[in-house]
């Protein structure tokens, strides 16, 4: 799935989900997933929220990853569309796109 960068301000730099892929990837009865980051595996809160008005993704380490990836790194902190890839149940890997504005996406049936 794709998903872009979001900010909120300064230093404030999570992960917008969308509300489509919200409702093919996330069941509701989840209320934390895994991100691999690189060499980095976290765990993330997903807000009650998450499945109504704010399909958002926010974490302090989620944060320094994609703030050390310089992903918004343009003065006007234009989203930066990253692929979001299924890797197991309630797990993700995060990977950016190719340097020609694609990734190597793959269909991924939805997580049960």
């Amino acid at each position: 799935m794709v998903v872009k960068t979001h900010c909120k301000g300064r230093g404030l730099t999570g992960l917008h989900v969308g509300a489509s892929n919200v409702r093919r990837y996330f069941p509701r009865d989840i209320s934390v997933i895994e991100l691999q980051l690189d060499h980095l595996q976290i765990r993330c809160c997903l807000s009650p929220d998450f499945w109504d008005d704010r399909p958002e993704i926010d974490d302090p380490r989620l944060c320094a990853w994609l703030e050390s990836k310089q992903f918004n790194a343009k003065a006007d902190r234009t989203p930066m569309p990253l692929a979001m890839i299924p890797s197991g149940k309630n797990s993700f890997k995060l990977e950016p796109f190719g340097m020609n504005g694609h990734a190597k996406l793959r269909h991924f049936p939805p997580l049960a």
